[in-house]
């Protein structure tokens, strides 16, 4: 995927709270969108597909719009598809992320819908981790968090996408995607009262494994040798903000275009500066970028995935394995000591 190829969408709407989603409480089987009296699940990618399953475990049967191995932004909704959502028992989608799904979601006339964006607060990431105003370098230590959005067109990204320039990519925080766990089970509970209890006692299990994920990333990264990181998809803003490290974006549209001469520059003074070893690509987009600026300035590559989907290239099975080896790799570029 490639987060810079996404058109801004319309403005995310007002935070709205989880109980004023038009979700319908439906007893059991009959109104629970699925023939065989499980709860139909439609996810719009992995992320939500993940949660939907470790949560409604044997009483859901969850579909996901896009398939394995499809970059989220590529995805093209059929007008069957667009008709099988007006059918499923709950959706769980992220506005803004896929304006295909945003799209086919208002047209499908459905009624249980769940905007996980509602369920956590969404905010402004730019490209940079660093005040490019100064010398490379010299932006507020631990943050990729910027309360503007003063940079997020800045060497070629156009990273605005929703309100405010909002970063779509809370699932890569697992405190915030335990945050949106926990509104995808009251979701659940919602739309099959009959299995609240179970879908209860499952939300609960999962948020204390993404609790003992989020101890690990801390405890991992508390200590190493730089704090900064260079990656082809600027999708860890979050993640960078929560464990104190600066994440910094190579320029271009698409996964295939290589940085300009200014950023390549710019990359060169920071990789020299930051004590930097490498540069991260994902494994849904191609690695050309990566390898370019690696061979300039003599760094090293490796995988940062942004766990859009899983595919046989994914270093994992599901989401807590990718995370790990997400972990692992950024230890090993950070020296961690």
């Amino acid at each position: 995927m490639n987060v810079r190829r996404l058109i801004p969408t319309a403005a995310l709407a007002g935070a709205v709270a989880l109980g004023a989603t038009a979700l319908t409480a439906c007893s059991g089987a009959g109104a629970t969108g699925s023939k065989d009296g499980k709860l139909g699940v439609t996810a719009s990618f992995y992320p939500l597909q993940f949660l939907a399953e470790q949560i409604g475990k044997e009483h859901v049967k969850v579909d996901v719009l896009t398939k394995p191995g499809v970059e989220p932004h590529d995805l093209e909704i059929t007008p069957r598809q667009t008709a099988q959502l007006g059918e499923a028992g709950v959706v769980l989608y992220l506005k803004t992320l896929q304006p295909a799904v945003d799209k086919a979601v208002a047209q499908s006339g459905v009624k249980n819908v769940v905007d996980a964006a509602t369920l956590t607060k969404l905010e402004a990431h730019a490209a940079s981790g660093h005040d490019h105003g100064s010398e490379p370098g010299h932006g507020e230590e631990g943050h990729a968090h910027q309360d503007g959005d003063e940079h997020a067109g800045e060497a070629g990204h156009d990273h605005s996408h929703g309100e405010a320039g909002t970063d779509p990519h809370v699932w890569l925080d697992p405190a915030k995607y335990a945050e949106i766990a926990k509104g995808v089970g009251a979701a659940l509970e919602k739309a099959d009262p009959n299995h609240a209890a179970d879908y209860k006692k499952n939300t609960d299990e999962l948020v204390g494994k993404l609790t003992a994920l989020d101890t690990e990333f801390k405890d991992g990264l508390k200590n190493t040798a730089s704090r900064t990181f260079i990656t082809t998809h600027s999708a860890f803003g979050y993640l960078a903000e929560r464990y104190g490290l600066d994440q910094e974006g190579i320029s271009g549209v698409d996964p295939q275009s290589e940085p300009s001469p200014a950023r390549m520059k710019e990359l060169q003074e920071i990789a020299k500066k930051e004590n930097v070893s490498t540069v991260f690509f994902e494994t849904l987009a191609s690695d050309k970028t990566a390898k370019v600026l690696a061979t300039d300035t003599g760094l090293k590559t490796d995988v940062l995935d942004p766990l859009e989907g899983i595919s046989d290239k994914s270093q994992g099975a599901d989401y807590f394995e990718v995370m790990r080896s997400n972990l692992k790799n950024l230890q090993k570029a950070l020296g961690s000591k």
